[in-house]
């Protein structure tokens, strides 16, 4: 959910040349499977299609492109930064609300267990553009 929106602003925006987001598992359970149903359903709502992504494992090359790594929840922060391949690379995960007045430190639920789909949609919907003008 949070690349397709990450996408569709960076589209709006004219920012192609800036970012490239790529969403990515820490664990490889998932690995090859689509977005949960609920989830592709809330984004059609939304104009988005992420029918076509499938679920992969970070790797330690991710870490060596990417700039920033926003993860949803702390145990998501703990396992990044524990596979981090150095201390700067685990200084680069951060905390998708904690961009955004009086949210910080607090995670987004994850919707496979809450089934709250909408509410994953509207707090990404709220945090990733914020954090691409950021990152601008």
């Amino acid at each position: 959910m949070a690349e397709a929106i990450a996408q569709q602003v960076i589209d709006d925006h004219g920012w192609q040349n800036h970012f490239t987001v790529e969403s990515v598992a820490t664990s490889p359970e998932e690995e090859g499977n689509h977005p949960h149903p609920g989830a592709l359903r809330v984004m059609r709502q939304h104009g988005l299609d992420a029918s076509a992504h499938r679920s992969r494992p970070i790797t330690a090359a991710d870490f060596d492109w990417a700039d920033t790594i926003i993860t949803m929840d702390h145990a998501n922060v703990a396992n990044l930064q524990r596979l981090a391949p150095s201390a700067a690379d685990a200084a680069k995960v951060k905390l998708c609300l904690d961009i955004l007045p009086g949210r910080q430190g607090q995670a987004i639920d994850d919707p496979w267990y809450t089934h709250k789909f909408e509410l994953t949609y509207q707090e990404l919907a709220a945090a990733v553009p914020a954090w691409l003008t950021a990152l601008q």
